[in-house]
């Protein structure tokens, strides 16, 4: 009997630097790559009602496994492809193909980990090991010059201790060729409406800041496009908080949220061009920003569900949110009268992507002008987002609610002062709210003030502001 490994591919799906699917192919005469959609993840979020995993997260989530299973073909091997509860599904192949071992990627949070348990319980019964890989971060967690529990709960104190004290480890390389039992059924991709139900593809708006497409290979593409073919590397700390168009950050996000890149591929990239083309505030800049994305990811290790809670990591149960589902359905829809606000959750609404500039503005909106439960937000997130990773977002939102571990107490973010510094001639505004398009830029942020002559002149017809923001 060979020995037989079932590698299951979760938020990891790409070959290279991904450590446990190279063990597989190194320690088994055989391999069993699997992929799962776990239904319990296209379910409804109660009581919002609307999908835990949205269209544009849908569509690039097919698409990342449609490009896993072409490039795991070009190794000789395949992709199988099921849908239902991972820790059944896994359980009844390991026991089916007499398999030794489960391998996969470890992941940080709750419902993540759950099934992993269950999983693992199911495994003993049948004596198969299961052993889980780190991958998602810069710095694995073993590399840390501290443990998780007592992880700063300031993010520059964490940052300049790991620069100092901890090293980044290389990347592995990917495998060369395994083999696949004979006899197995692979199964196919599903459509998106058996996914999401009545849900189809999204059609792509002609104003979307890029045309993204999930899969390793479009994530390498992208990786050489912005540091290698245009250069747009050595200017990011200076663009990163644009609001139009493709360059004015690296847009790797999504797929760093499904791993189909790896941070440390990212890392080694970025070190490589600063030897060759040099290195400035920028270079350095985004791996800042990965910095910053494993900090979250160990702040979810070390508070765990009370990531999730209203009370936040900081557990203030001071704080009252409001539960106005009338209010919450405007700031979606992009219909709250502030026209900053709008046009960011319009722009969500109808890409699934919204600048990093744009989600500390409606975060701070919802949460401290509208007072509206931040975690309503973060799930509304959830959905919408096609970068959406687990960690990130709930830290994000814990942070810019007040909840979170923000050095400054009470951060704010006013929207008038945030539109005029970083839209001063209402170009971002008008492009997503065309009701707005002849207002003069001296006007464009401040549509409550106009008169009611100014208003027919220039053809608005826009909701006044649901919450006065003149703080």
């Amino acid at each position: 009997m060979p020995k037989r490994i079932i590698y299951w591919f979760r938020n990891d799906l790409r070959l290279h630097d991904n450590e446990g699917f190279l063990k597989a192919t190194q320690n088994a005469d055989e391999v069993i790559p699997l992929y799962v959609f776990d239904t319990r993840q296209f379910e409804q979020i109660q009581p919002l009602g609307f999908p835990k995993t949205g269209q544009f997260r849908a569509k690039f989530l097919l698409e990342s496994v449609q490009n896993l299973r072409d490039n795991l073909r070009k190794k000789g091997g395949n992709l199988l492809i099921r849908q239902g509860k991972p820790e059944a599904i896994i359980s009844d192949l390991a026991r089916e193909w007499e398999v030794e071992a489960i391998y996969t990627s470890k992941e940080a949070t709750q419902e993540e980990t759950d099934v992993e348990t269950s999983l693992s319980k199911k495994l003993k019964v049948y004596n198969v090991d299961f052993e889980v890989f780190w991958g998602a971060t810069l710095y694995h967690p073993r590399d840390l010059p501290f443990w998780v529990s007592r992880l700063p709960d300031v993010f520059t104190d964490f940052r300049k201790a790991v620069e100092k004290q901890s090293t980044i480890r290389s990347i592995f390389p990917e495998p060369i060729s395994f083999k696949l039992p004979e006899g197995l059924e692979t199964g196919k991709l599903p459509e998106i409406y058996e996914l999401i139900l009545f849900s189809l593809f999204p059609e792509v708006d002609p104003r979307t800041v890029l045309n993204f497409k999930g899969g390793e290979t479009e994530a390498l593409l992208r990786l050489q496009s912005y540091v290698w073919d245009t250069d747009h590397i050595k200017t990011y700390k200076e663009t990163r908080n644009g609001l139009i168009g493709a360059d004015y950050s690296s847009k790797l996000s999504p797929w760093l949220a499904y791993g189909c890149v790896s941070p440390r591929q990212i890392y080694e990239e970025i070190k490589r061009y600063e030897a060759e083309r040099g290195a400035n505030d920028s270079t350095y800049w985004l791996i800042f920003e990965l910095i910053w994305r494993d900090y979250f990811r160990f702040v979810a290790l070390k508070y765990g569900p009370r990531l999730f809670k209203p009370s936040g990591i900081q557990y203030n149960l001071e704080l009252r949110w409001s539960h106005d589902r009338e209010v919450f359905d405007k700031w979606v829809e992009g219909q709250t009268g502030v026209p900053f606000v709008d046009a960011n959750m319009r722009e969500l609404l109808l890409t699934g992507f919204m600048s990093n500039r744009g989600r500390q503005n409606v975060a701070s909106f919802l949460a401290k002008d509208l007072g509206v439960d931040w975690t309503w937000g973060a799930a509304y997130f959830e959905s919408q987002l096609l970068d959406y990773d687990v960690s990130s977002n709930w830290g994000n939102w814990n942070y810019v609610a007040g909840v979170g571990n923000d050095p400054r107490e009470n951060r704010y973010f006013n929207p008038l002062t945030q539109a005029t510094k970083y839209d001063p001639q209402g170009e971002y505004v008008k492009r997503w709210l065309p009701e707005l398009a002849n207002v003069p830029a001296e006007w464009i942020h401040k549509i409550s003030s106009l008169t009611p002559d100014q208003l027919q002149k220039y053809g608005v017809k826009y909701s006044s502001p649901i919450v006065n923001t003149d703080k």
